[in-house]
């Protein structure tokens, strides 16, 4: 497989990144939840995962203070298992470092073995149960803490980021 680029989001990723979404969820957000993410969300940042030119996958946050909030992690099914869930998460958590974040929160389907596994290994620990938290079939989700963040990467900078 050719290198995957992880690298922020942008507006015209919107429609790739929405097919996504809805080729990954039962209850999908629309294009137009991702768009107002883009343009109108202060707090939401959001990272795609691009190879050969397609976007493969994506991954969000809302930060807020020091806490960041994973969104949604989604991968192409034909892309699974080659390791794009863990650069996006991997990616998020150190553009969350960046931006002041100190710990991470997240909900996963309790049958999502594969991203528990995922968010385990990546030093999320399971804090709790939110039940019937997934309108499409009831299922409980599990709530999930991580505060090992990566150090912040010194020379990162982010034009729309407020400077003091």
């Amino acid at each position: 497989m050719a290198d995957v680029v992880i690298r922020r989001m942008t507006i015209d990723d919107v429609d790739a990144v929405a097919a996504i979404e809805a080729a990954t969820f039962p209850m999908p957000w629309s294009r137009r939840s991702f768009e107002e993410e883009m343009t109108r969300n202060a707090c939401a940042r959001y990272l795609v995962a691009e190879t050969e030119g397609k976007i493969v996958g994506f991954a969000g946050v809302w930060v807020v203070i020091d806490e960041g909030h994973i969104t949604n992690i989604a991968v192409l099914r034909e892309y699974r298992g080659r390791g794009i869930g863990r650069l996006l998460t991997g990616g998020l958590m150190q553009y969350a470092a960046n931006l002041g974040v100190n710990y991470m929160t997240l909900e996963v389907r309790r049958s999502n073995e594969a991203a528990q596994n995922l968010y385990l290994s990546l030093g999320f620990i399971q804090v709790g149960v939110r039940k019937k938290y997934y309108e499409d079939n009831g299922e409980d989700a599990l709530f999930m803490v991580c505060d090992h963040m990566p150090p912040v990467q010194e020379d990162f900078e982010e034009a729309e980021t407020v400077h003091e």
